[in-house]
């Protein structure tokens, strides 16, 4: 009866007289024919109008007013109660796009129904609408961004995929209706530093911006049909991101065929010519960025469009090409149709915060950690350990398992709350802060460290927060304006840790809070276990105890590189890819890329291809065996690599061109297989065009970079065929 009601009563964009000479509203007719009725009878003041992001009401025409702002990053963010979801870094490292997808609907099955009841009671306003500024597909270049916990992490391929699974969930598959409207930003060559954006110019070479900047985008658009793309902040080439002619229009519009929405960050047009200064007035801006393509500005520089036309730096011609192309949108999402014509208007409030969101936030959750050290097998730990000390700045904190554009809910399940759920009732378990997260305690008598001389184990839970890493005008603990100049924990956490270890009776286990790499230096060796939560969402307590316990084995594996120290990164301002990443950093780091041990052990043999010398229109199947050695029943991620043997010095160390996520009970093989077209072994040259470069090669396939390190630090022995590329 609730649904019902509730449906009467939203009619989302039909409240107002439709007569029978308001053709955009008459379902029978085609989008772009209704499209094109609306705008004939829209005045240019209304027109205009109707490209800022709070787009008012237009009475007389029966529309009223929409605001376009919305966010659903891991969660319908910002707007009330909600089932909050591990943050995007965490998603990445499940390495599981079958799992991004069912994230994404449940996101997605969660707005609407979330739309439907603020439509009813009137609440059209920020973070009420349905066209979500999601997801964040820029490259985690640079460990120091504090952004980057916003994005599927360092690598292209992962990134695409992940991406693509996730727009499909938010958007849905009606033939012609959108469930929500997905938006890939920051469009592009973004990712810091923040405190520079708003004027910062990135100029990567042509190969590094083919090979790893526009990939991601380039799949949401083509592979997903994403339905809106914004831009980004900072210069490309010299050009601002929201009014470039190459990335907009060259490469987004004509190579790629998008034809959905462009919609400028909020406040970026103001950069072109307050930072970028590449015009000197507000007018000139707004013209530019319009005659450039993008459709929607999030601020308020489209609000002289008028003025501009007067001045003949634009026309009512290309106003009405944008808006036709914007509206359309609209159309889509049903907000002109009526309730009952749009599946996705049936869609319960029951959804909101269900059970089976609820865990599925766990499920991800658990499937997001990784576990980076465990010596002896000092995890998992017996849930009738008798006397366990819980400390740490964030062991009991609520603040860090949300992350950036986080939705609110009641479930907020803490480490501290997990454990406590988990530990048996006689266990004697304790707790402390003993640390503020990122300044020294006041008061210097501090008991907490010398609570680890009475423990059986002590886990202490380290880290950071978007309080400290995250947007400029978000992290509000940052002195870096969101970003971070170096990679170690915060100086108060190094010296309790050291405390702790240097007073502890059982084993020290470390559990850090992160939307990034972390440099650990001496923490690394103190430690006897180290695992990795992430911003792990509302029910990560719940799943960081499930692992600590050994109800579910770890099968997280890193989507980044953990660098050993910020001395082997180059410069910060500097886009080019030597030296970054996984693809093409040749230091040793901490934790190489796909790197997650898990509570049992993985072999991985007999590897088989169908042929070893490969021609560009040859298909190779490549396949082996992996076995579960070990008596836990567990997960892994497979992952292959494409390795050169070539003396070439431009091409990437290593390239990951498959992963697959396994379910292996204990003792038990399953055989893998990857079919690769000959097309994806194509490298991108200097040009930054796709080249058939002949030689030697290696496809590898391990659950970690193949690499020295990660040998060392116990991941599986890879398989080898070695290739030629004909």
């Amino acid at each position: 009866m609730l649904k019902r009601a509730i449906l009467l009563l939203c009619i989302p964009f039909i409240g107002f007289s439709q007569s029978s000479d308001r053709k955009w509203f008459d379902s029978s007719l085609t989008f772009e024919q209704r499209i094109d009725f609306l705008i004939s009878e829209m005045t240019l003041e209304e027109k205009t109008n109707q490209l800022l992001s709070e787009s008012p009401e237009i009475k007389r025409l029966g529309i009223p007013e929409y605001n376009w702002w919305n966010e659903a990053l891991h969660g319908v963010a910002r707007n009330g109660k909600a089932t909050v979801f591990p943050q995007a870094i965490g998603l990445a490292a499940t390495f599981d796009t079958d799992l991004a997808f069912q994230v994404a609907s449940a996101i997605s099955d969660e707005a609407r129904a979330k739309f439907n009841i603020s439509q009813s009671i009137g609440n059209r306003g920020q973070y009420a609408g349905l066209t979500f500024w999601t997801p964040n597909v820029n490259i985690f270049r640079d460990p120091r961004w504090g952004r980057g916990q916003e994005t599927y992490g360092e690598d292209p391929y992962l990134t695409s995929k992940m991406g693509v699974a996730f727009v499909k969930g938010l958007q849905g598959n009606h033939k012609k209706y959108l469930k929500t409207a997905a938006c890939a930003k920051h469009f592009a060559v973004h990712s810091g530093p923040e405190e520079l954006r708003h004027h910062f110019n990135a100029s990567p070479s042509k190969k590094d911006l083919n090979e790893t900047y526009l990939p991601a985008f380039e799949a949401l658009v083509k592979d997903a049909d994403v339905e809106g793309v914004m831009s980004a902040y900072n210069s490309v080439y010299g050009s601002p991101a929201s009014s470039s002619k190459l990335l907009l229009k060259d490469v987004l519009r004509d190579q790629w065929g998008f034809n959905g929405y462009i919609v400028s960050d909020c406040g970026a047009l103001s950069d072109i010519y307050k930072g970028h200064k590449v015009v000197k007035t507000q007018t000139e801006a707004a013209a530019l960025a319009l005659e450039t393509g993008l459709n929607l500005n999030c601020g308020y520089v489209y609000g002289v469009l008028e003025k501009a036309i007067k001045e003949g730096l634009t026309s009512e011609k290309t106003v009405d090409k944008r808006l036709k192309e914007l509206l359309m949108t609209r159309f889509k999402l049903g907000f002109f149709d009526s309730v009952e014509d749009n599946p996705y208007n049936a869609i319960s409030p029951t959804e909101i915060h269900s059970e089976k969101h609820v865990a599925l936030a766990r499920e991800t959750a658990l499937k997001s950690i990784v576990l980076l050290k465990n010596n002896n097998n000092t995890l998992p730990l017996s849930k009738d350990i008798k006397a366990p000390y819980i400390t740490g700045p964030f062991a009991a904190s609520n603040d860090v398992l949300l992350g950036s554009y986080y939705g609110m809910t009641t479930n907020l399940v803490s480490v501290l709350e997990g454990i406590s759920e988990k530990v048996s009732l006689g266990t004697s378990l304790n707790y402390r802060m003993g640390a503020l997260p990122f300044t020294k305690n006041v008061n210097p008598k501090n008991w907490a460290p010398n609570v680890a001389k009475t423990a059986d184990a002590v886990i202490v839970v380290v880290g950071l927060s978007a309080d400290f890493e995250g947007e400029e005008v978000d992290a509000i603990a940052s002195p870096n304006k969101g970003d971070k100049k170096d990679l170690k924990l915060p100086q108060n956490q190094i010296d309790y840790v050291k405390k702790l270890g240097a007073n502890k009776k059982g084993p020290l286990i470390l559990v850090v809070a992160s939307g990034s790499a972390v440099s650990l230096g001496e923490l690394y060796d103190l430690a006897d276990a180290i695992v990795l939560m992430w911003y792990p969402g509302e029910q990560g307590g719940h799943a960081v105890a499930d692992v600590l316990f050994g109800d579910e084995s770890p099968s997280g594996h890193l989507p980044i590189t953990f660098p050993k120290s910020i001395d082997q990164l180059p410069a910060f301002e500097d886009y080019s890819m030597r030296g970054r990443t996984y693809k093409y950093m040749e230091k040793e780091p901490l934790f190489p890329f796909g790197f997650g041990l898990s509570y049992t052990r993985f072999k991985y043999d007999s590897i088989k291809i169908s042929q070893t010398k490969i021609r560009k229109n040859d298909k190779v199947t490549i396949s082996c065996r992996v076995t579960n050695t070990g008596g836990i029943n567990s997960e892994d991620v497979a992952q292959l690599y494409l390795v050169s043997e070539n003396d070439d010095n431009e091409l990437p160390l290593y390239k990951l061109l498959r992963f697959k996520r396994l379910n292996l009970n204990s003792n038990s093989s399953t055989m893998i297989s990857f079919e690769l077209p000959a097309e994806e072994l194509y490298q991108i040259n200097k040009e930054g065009e796709k080249e058939w470069i002949k030689g030697k090669y290696k496809l590898v396939i391990a659950n970690a970079l193949p690499s020295k390190r990660s040998k060392d630090l116990g991941a599986t022995t890879p398989v080898i065929k070695h290739i030629e590329l004909k």
